[in-house]
């Protein structure tokens, strides 16, 4: 069973296994869909409009009338605030399962500082190094923010995004393999309609003969993540 995974190629080392596996293979995600995901799965579960993948976990326990325990609701609870980015993604359907999960026990206050996880030092060295490589570019009322780094793509592109950039694209080399992170603020999406995933990562991918992963729904703020073999 994969969830809130959107290609195989996610999954590094696991993606040949899983494509060798005979075993039926369960997809639940609310991303874009894409076909290297659909091809091997037995069952291809989608909701683009759900905020994160955690909800229609949650819609499953409701349509068999099954009750959540405690640890059940705060996983569930973790992963909506995860993939919500702390609820800033979140819609009236999200903050309704907030409250079922928190009268099932869920202690909000106590289960976000969870996430208060210190960043480690290599992690730091990546965002700082990005920032000090970044070649700063300016289409129309857009700031483009392109730079690399080795590891932390994802991280760099967050950090870019919050100090100004509209768009971060962050690419680096892992084996014989370029990983690029892309992300977009809010106002970007908003303004252009551009999905990142949708419309630049799937494309690029198959003109570059590599794969482009769509990881963005309508409301995230995220872009794409995508790697080709070099």
């Amino acid at each position: 069973m994969l969830l809130d995974t959107n290609t195989i190629q996610q999954l590094d080392k696991w993606s040949e296994t899983i494509k060798a596996s005979s075993s039926p293979l369960i997809v639940i995600d609310h991303h874009f869909p894409h076909p290297e995901a659909e091809r091997p799965a037995t069952v291809y579960v989608v909701d683009e409009e759900a905020s994160s993948t955690c909800e229609i976990i949650y819609q499953f326990f409701k349509e068999i009338e099954v009750e959540l325990t405690e640890t059940e609701a705060k996983a569930l609870f973790l992963g909506i605030a995860f993939d919500t980015k702390h609820f800033i993604l979140a819609d009236s359907v999200t903050f309704k399962i907030i409250a079922d999960l928190v009268d099932v026990g869920v202690n909000v206050e106590e289960a976000l500082t969870l996430f208060s996880l210190p960043r480690g030092f290599s992690e730091r060295v990546a965002r700082l190094k990005a920032c000090k490589r970044v070649k700063l570019k300016r289409i129309n009322e857009w700031l483009i923010a392109p730079s690399y780094v080795s590891a932390y793509q994802a991280s760099v592109a967050r950090a870019l995004i919050g100090i100004g950039a509209y768009v971060a694209v962050v690419t680096g080399q892992k084996g014989d393999a370029l990983q690029i992170s892309i992300r977009s603020c809010r106002d970007f999406y908003e303004k252009t309609g551009i999905q990142l995933g949708r419309d630049v990562a799937k494309p690029l991918g198959e003109c570059i003969h590599g794969m482009g992963e769509v990881i963005q729904h309508q409301r995230e703020l995220m872009g794409l993540a995508m790697c080709r073999r070099v």
